[in-house]
């Protein structure tokens, strides 16, 4: 024991030695230069012999070595520590480049030391090699700030440049004996310089035969800022016009989900420390970087949907973006109010995050709906681990590389493929402290039922079977525009499509002759093709439930006005694609009047009396959405205030700008999306009682 505490003291003592020794040549270095820096020197500056300098060190050379790696390794110690707090690459960059130029660095005695080790590099190869390392730490640290922003093959170029440039600024300045450089410009430079870099890679778009290839054979999970391989079942995604194979997806499984919520609970972390307008620039950013990439994710989008690229490209794609943008430009907006309670005391509320958050979508809307999930839960500092529908994956993983790329730190996004198991397992997930869902009601109940577990919040957004009502006075030509909208749009698989058409007994005739002959000039066709105006449903299995729902019509009694079948045209043969169908004579009590059907079919039926159509449109389990169409507006409001639903439209319908609440009522679901509403759902408050004098106590 006490010969071990004895080699102990004595390494202790020795690295003491070495360290102080180390001080004194770097202080002659400063003091000497180069030249004059000798071992005599530096051993009457330690009060030693210089024996015992090279018995430790051996020779000057090595000294030298030695001095140079601990000035390095502070320099790497003190750039590590300023990253811990940089999330963003801008952020890293500005580290890197503060360390680098900061003002310690120009200080005569540092400096002159620095100027010193380079001139003696390509002489001492001790040097040599600490120089080598040193540059190597400052690439590496420059190439991780810029790769969330860059593509592989641009990365080592630009931080190669970017370190030369610190280098000559860092320099110059040493030579010219000033005390500092402007920190702040070379950061600005340098991002501009970057920025130019990532507007050039932005520039190369993949023309469309290699949008194709873009796909990867194999769909993982993203976690932490990467593709993450599960061992689960692999599925595939299917482009359902044509029936092929667009990638094999793998299931995540309970080993994933444990690594997305390590991976989210780190990332929420830095994420919720960064300020308001930190985050809204980060995703203020992703919106650009969809815009910018919206043919590409357009194209993705059709192929996995079936829906026409004419409304991926106009809506899909800018309406997610405009989500992105709208509430990074809240985030800053995102505070608690004071309360005045008298002169001995004041308080206030925090809106707190609640830190990991989780988000099921719908395969309708793949993207916007990531989208519309994901930006007020990241505008108010939490993590998400959202849950693509297996039917289509393909555009919630690209959106997690848009962020990472805007520079949202690795975490504060991921991905989990798969289908209802792994949905079960984020709504149990004790750690999630909220869960979004988009889908059927069937859905919700369950999800809402295994968040009670926990006590997670729940926001559901579920099925509809809404009304479209048209007064006699309304305007025909956009009366019968909107129910095309309301029923066709998206292969009518939108939840909140009004396909209960109440049509006024004085104006039917005209109102059905119109919509005949407009429902069958519209244009079916191979998604891709921009001229189609109907593509395809989203699977063979849907395809042949909406079929079922237009046989029973028929069954029931109603007529058949249009459509009615499917469409197997050349081509369109192997894809899912059902001819846009009306039903009119239809009475309430008929299953295609009462159950959400999710495909283009309208149910037509009319009207005389306001009371009588008010209670016929309220008489459903579902309360999603309504709409009017009357050019009297005082009639419009009052109807409107009587309609049991949550998101409705006068002369208009299924317009969702993100600045308006989206959500329904009664088993249409729980909690508003979009508008600052959203942003309720997404955070907690706390109290916070401040005493401004003595305790007044009865004990």
């Amino acid at each position: 024991m006490i010969a071990e505490e004895t080699i102990v003291a004595t390494e202790q003592r020795d690295d003491s030695r070495r360290t102080h020794f180390i001080n004194m040549t770097l202080a002659v270095l400063a003091d000497c230069g180069n030249s004059g820096t000798t071992l005599a020197r530096i051993a009457n500056r330690a009060n030693v012999s210089p024996a015992l300098l090279v018995h430790y060190f051996g020779d000057k050379d090595s000294l030298l070595g030695a001095a140079f790696q601990h000035l390095v390794n502070q320099f790497q110690h003190d750039t590590t520590q300023a990253l811990k707090s940089a999330p963003t690459w801008r952020a890293r960059i500005a580290a890197i480049v503060g360390c680098c130029l900061d003002s310690s660095q120009f200080r005569k005695d540092v400096g002159s030391v620095w100027l010193a080790f380079w001139g003696q590099a390509i002489h001492v190869p001790a040097i040599m090699e600490v120089q080598r390392i040193y540059q190597e730490q400052l690439l590496s640290n420059l190439s991780n700030a810029l790769r969330p922003v860059l593509s592989e093959d641009q990365i080592l170029p630009v931080a190669t440049t970017i370190g030369a440039l610190i280098d000559g600024i860092w320099l110059r300045a040493a030579l010219q004996g000033v005390d500092e450089a402007d920190t702040q410009a070379v950061v600005e430079q340098i991002g501009n310089f970057v920025d130019s870099c990532i507007a050039g890679r932005q520039a190369q778009k993949l023309s469309l035969p290699a949008i194709q290839q873009a796909i990867p054979d194999t769909c993982k999970s993203w976690i932490d800022g990467r593709p993450f391989a599960s061992t689960g079942a692999r599925f595939t995604t299917l482009n359902p016009a044509t029936g092929e194979i667009l990638a094999h997806v793998e299931s995540a499984t309970a080993h994933e989900l444990d690594a997305a919520i390590e991976s989210a609970g780190r990332g929420q972390k830095i994420w919720a420390a960064m300020s308001g307008t930190e985050r809204g620039r980060i995703l203020r950013r992703a919106a650009d970087l969809l815009r910018e990439n919206s043919r590409l994710l357009a194209h993705l989008e059709t192929l996995d949907t079936g829906k026409p690229i004419a409304e991926t490209q106009a809506v899909d794609i800018h309406s997610g973006a405009d989500a992105l943008e709208y509430y990074g430009s809240l985030a800053a907006t995102i505070n608690g109010e004071a309360m005045d309670l008298g002169s001995d005391a004041f308080g206030y509320t925090r809106r707190e995050p609640l830190g990991i958050t989780a988000g099921i979508g719908a395969w309708n809307y793949p993207l916007q709906i990531a989208c519309w999930k994901s930006a007020p839960a990241l505008a108010c500092g939490n993590a998400m681990i959202f849950k693509p529908s297996e039917l289509t994956p393909l555009t919630a993983l690209r959106l997690a590389e848009i962020y990472r790329q805007a520079g949202l730190p690795d975490g504060v996004f991921n991905v989990l493929a798969g289908g209802r198991e792994t949905g079960e397992l984020l709504a149990t997930a004790p750690a999630i402290r909220k869960v979004s869902l988009t889908g059927s009601v069937g859905t919700g109940r369950q999800v809402m039922a295994s968040a009670a577990q926990s006590l997670k919040y729940v926001t559901l957004e579920l099925g509809g079977k809404s009304p479209l009502i048209i007064f006699d006075d309304a305007d025909i030509g956009n009366a019968v525009s909107a129910a095309l909208l309301a029923n066709f749009y998206s292969g009518g698989e939108i939840c909140s499509n009004g396909t209960r058409v109440f049509v006024h007994q004085n104006i039917h005739e005209q109102f059905i002759a119109a919509l005949k002959a407009r429902v069958e000039k519209m244009r079916i066709g191979q998604p891709l093709d921009p001229k189609t105006q109907v593509g395809s449903l989203v699977s063979h299995d849907h395809m042949e439930k909406v079929l079922g729902y237009i046989e029973l019509g028929k069954r029931e009694g109603a007529t058949l006005l249009t459509g009615g079948h499917r469409v197997t045209d050349g081509a369109l043969a192997a894809g899912a694609f059902v001819a846009p169908t009306v039903f009119t004579n239809c009475t309430d009590d008929m299953r295609i009047m009462r159950e959400e059907i999710f495909g283009p079919v309208m149910s037509v039926t009319t009207f005389t009396d306001e009371d009588e159509v008010v209670a016929r449109a309220n008489n459903t389990e579902f309360g999603l959405a309504a709409g009017i169409f009357t050019q009297n507006l005082a009639r419009g409001h009052r109807v409107i205030s009587r309609l049991e639903a949550g998101t409705c439209w006068i002369n208009n319908y299924n317009i969702t700008p993100i600045e308006m609440p989206f959500g329904g009522v009664k088993q249409s679901g729980l909690g508003r999306e979009n508008s600052r509403l959203a942003l309720e759902h997404y955070t907690q408050v706390k109290s916070v009682y401040v005493a401004l004098g003595n305790v007044d106590s009865p004990y």
